[in-house]
């Protein structure tokens, strides 16, 4: 697990857990969408139905990879 720090919309500072696996993940689909993490947890942060961020991510890394497998 590895908790990594984020800015999110540029002025709020959290901390989100997340398996390593997901982790490289998300810097994958970043670089893809040539994006900073930060703008990425931003993006995912001002769509996410669920309470915790880090399921948020989850859930949004899951989605994409499906999504991209059908294409």
């Amino acid at each position: 697990m590895k908790k990594i720090s984020v800015i999110i919309a540029g002025r709020h500072q959290t901390s989100i857990s997340l398996e390593d696996e997901f982790w490289q993940e998300l810097q994958a689909i970043a670089k893809e969408k040539f994006q900073t993490i930060n703008q990425l947890v931003t993006e995912i942060d001002s769509k996410r139905e669920h309470e915790n961020l880090s399921s948020a991510i989850r859930i949004y890394i899951l989605k994409y990879l499906k999504k991209e497998k059908q294409v």
